[in-house]
C-alpha cells in the first residue's frame, strides 16, 4: 500500500514492508517520482520517497532551501512516517543531502547509499563560472531537453521518462528553490561532516556520468566515509534511477542484505 502524505513539511510517498526502510533523495530537478522505477523493483520493501522542499508536491513550501534544511526534512519526514529503522538512499544533490543527515549519527540510521552523490569536496570543475551556467540549465523546457540529452544521460529514455525529467526540472516553486543547488550547495564542502558519518555506506558512479564523474566520487567522497564500498554501474550516465533502475535495485538491495 502506498500513503501520500502532505503537510507543511514535505511531501513523501510511502509504501508499507519489510525494513529497513529505503529513504528516497532526489536529484536537483528531480522529484519523489524519480525513484518510482527502483521502487517497483523493490517489491515488498518498505520505502518513501521525498518531494524536497523547492521541488514537485513540495514546491509550495517556504525557504531556506539549503542542504542543511533539506537533512532536516529528510529526518523529520522519517520521524513523520514513524520510522525508527532506516537506510538512506541520495542520488546527486540528494546524496549531498543524505550526508549532512547521516552526520547527525540519527538513531535508527542503519546505512546510507550515495547514488551518483554530490561529493564530500567539490570537484577542481565547480567554479564559479560554471555555478552560473549550471543556474540557467532549467530556465525552460528547451535547457532542459539539453541538459538532459548532452549532460545528464548516457542513454536514450523512454518518452514518458525524458518528458518528466523536463516537467519535474521545471517545477521548482522558486527561483531560490530552483538556483540554491548550482549556487550555494554545490560548492560547499561538507567533508568535516562527512567524516562523521559512522555507519556503512554504498557509493554508486554511472560509467558514464559527466556529472559526478566516477573519478570524483573515487578522489572526493569514498575517502571522507569511514566504511564505503565503492560500485560502478556500466553503460549510464548520471540519472541511474532512470537509466539503470534495475541495476540499481540489485545494488541496493545486496548493500541492505548484508547490514
Amino acid at each position: 500500500m502506498t500513503e501520500t502524505h502532505h503537510i507543511d513539511r514535505p511531501a513523501f510517498d510511502h509504501s508499507s514492508g519489510t525494513g529497513p526502510t529505503l529513504v528516497f533523495l532526489h536529484y536537483w530537478g528531480g522529484s519523489a517520482r524519480t525513484w518510482d522505477r527502483v521502487r517497483d523493483r523493490l517489491d515488498g520493501r518498505d520505502t518513501i520517497a521525498i518531494d524536497q522542499r523547492g521541488w514537485g508536491r513540495s514546491g509550495s513550501l517556504p525557504g531556506p532551501y539549503t542542504l542543511q534544511q533539506l537533512a532536516d526534512d529528510a529526518l523529520a519526514s522519517t520521524s513523520v512516517a514513524g520510522i525508527d529503522d532506516y537506510v538512506l538512499v541520495g542520488h546527486s544533490m540528494g546524496g549531498k543531502v543524505a550526508q549532512l543527515a547521516a552526520a547527525t549519527r540519527p538513531d535508527g540510521l542503519r546505512g546510507i547509499v550515495l547514488v551518483g552523490s554530490g561529493p564530500a569536496k567539490p570537484a577542481a570543475m565547480i567554479t564559479p563560472e560554471y555555478q552560473a551556467g549550471l543556474s540557467h540549465a532549467y530556465d525552460s523546457a528547451e535547457s532542459v531537453a539539453g541538459a538532459r540529452d548532452h549532460v545528464l544521460t548516457a542513454t536514450t529514455l523512454p518518452t514518458t521518462l525524458a518528458d518528466q525529467v523536463i516537467a519535474d526540472s521545471l517545477a521548482s516553486g522558486s527561483d531560490d528553490a530552483r538556483t540554491e543547488w548550482p549556487l550555494h550547495g554545490i560548492a560547499e564542502d561538507i567533508s568535516d561532516r562527512t567524516r562523521r558519518i559512522d555507519v556503512p555506506a554504498l557509493v554508486v558512479a554511472g560509467e558514464h556520468d559527466q556529472v559526478e564523474p566516477v573519478e570524483v566520487l573515487r578522489d572526493n567522497l569514498v575517502p571522507y566515509l569511514a566504511d564505503a564500498e565503492f560500485a560502478v554501474l556500466p553503460g549510464t550516465g548520471h540519472l541511474m534511477p532512470l537509466e539503470l533502475p534495475e541495476a540499481l535495485s540489485d545494488a541496493i538491495t545486496r548493500f541492505v542484505a548484508a547490514l
